[in-house]
């Protein structure tokens, strides 16, 4: 605190000879033999005072020392040369305004110290004075303390990501006892076999198997049967969300597909799964209004037991 009041009373001290060296340099005596060696006294001390109060500072408040040299402008003819006395007023003119710029600023600083110095007598940390340098250290500052006593805790390990578990041989040689058909049309094997699997509910295998479908014929006749039956693949396996990507992708890419009412069905199923009463209601609605014969004849039982729970409008 001590070295912060002695920083402060050093700024006022400052602030206070501007004021002083205002008065100075516009109450010299006006004898003509040396005003003009006065006058650069006074503007020797402005400029050394605005360093003092404006470290850093720059154009806008005093010339650099060192500046390009200006050429001397050729008198017009029959225009009154420029005498040493409008020289000097010209020169007083540009003092003055650096005085009131000083001035302003000296104002400022003074409001500033007086905050700081009634903080410090208060006993709160002071607040960085702009343009002041922190206190020279030959020594590193400590960290701060853990707030927490004892040793610091190292770090907590991060979790990896459990891998799925490898399947059983049982379940290997349970899921080559699929026979994947061999008809001669390789692209209805390829979903049939997909369709064996899921029907066996080996769920996860059949996902594979019906992304392999897609992926090789995306224009075969059955693809809209694939993609539907690829989200009940992950419905059935628990996950209603990844089956609803799967749905909402089936019944948008033809609605006009052999299962896109079952996909928009079963999407309401999944949104209800997911707790999306909303959405579940929004997807019945379109339903059995898109799909009016399917909901009253083949997949009549399945939305009766979709809607029930929920409170559709």
């Amino acid at each position: 605190m001590n070295r912060s009041l002695v920083a402060i009373r050093s700024m006022r001290l400052a602030a206070t000879s501007a004021a002083a060296f205002a008065v100075l340099g516009l109450g010299l005596p006006a004898q003509a033999q040396d005003t003009n060696s006065r006058l650069n006294k006074v503007e020797a001390e402005v400029r050394a005072l605005q360093r003092k109060v404006f470290p850093g500072g720059d154009g806008k408040f005093f010339e650099p020392e060192i500046k390009p040299a200006t050429p001397t402008p050729t008198p017009v003819p029959g225009q009154p040369a420029s005498t040493p006395v409008s020289d000097m007023l010209l020169r007083i003119d540009a003092v003055e305004g650096q005085l009131r710029q000083l001035t302003s600023q000296v104002e400022q600083n003074t409001n500033r110290i007086n905050q700081l110095e009634a903080r410090l007598a208060a006993g709160a940390p002071a607040a960085p004075v702009p343009g002041a340098l922190p206190p020279a250290t030959s020594q590193p500052q400590p960290l701060p303390a853990s707030p927490v006593s004892g040793p610091t805790p190292a770090p907590a390990p991060v979790a990896a990501t459990p891998r799925p578990a490898a399947p059983s041989n049982s379940r290997i040689e349970a899921v080559r006892a699929i026979v994947k058909p061999q008809t001669g049309d390789a692209a209805d094997d390829e979903y049939s076999y997909g369709f064996r699997l899921w029907e066996a509910k080996f769920y996860p295998e059949a996902q594979q198997q019906l992304k392999l479908y897609l992926e090789k014929y995306p224009k075969h006749s059955r693809s809209s049967w694939g993609r539907n039956l690829l989200g009940r693949a992950y419905l059935d396996d628990g996950n209603a969300l990844e089956a609803a990507k799967w749905f909402v992708q089936n019944y948008q890419t033809d609605k006009r597909g052999d299962r896109a009412p079952d996909s928009l069905l079963y999407l309401a199923v999944s949104m209800k799964q997911l707790k999306d009463s909303k959405r579940a209601c929004i997807a019945l609605a379109e339903f059995s209004e898109t799909y009016a014969a399917e909901a009253a004849g083949r997949l009549k039982g399945t939305y009766d037991a979709t809607r029930s729970g929920l409170k559709c409008a």
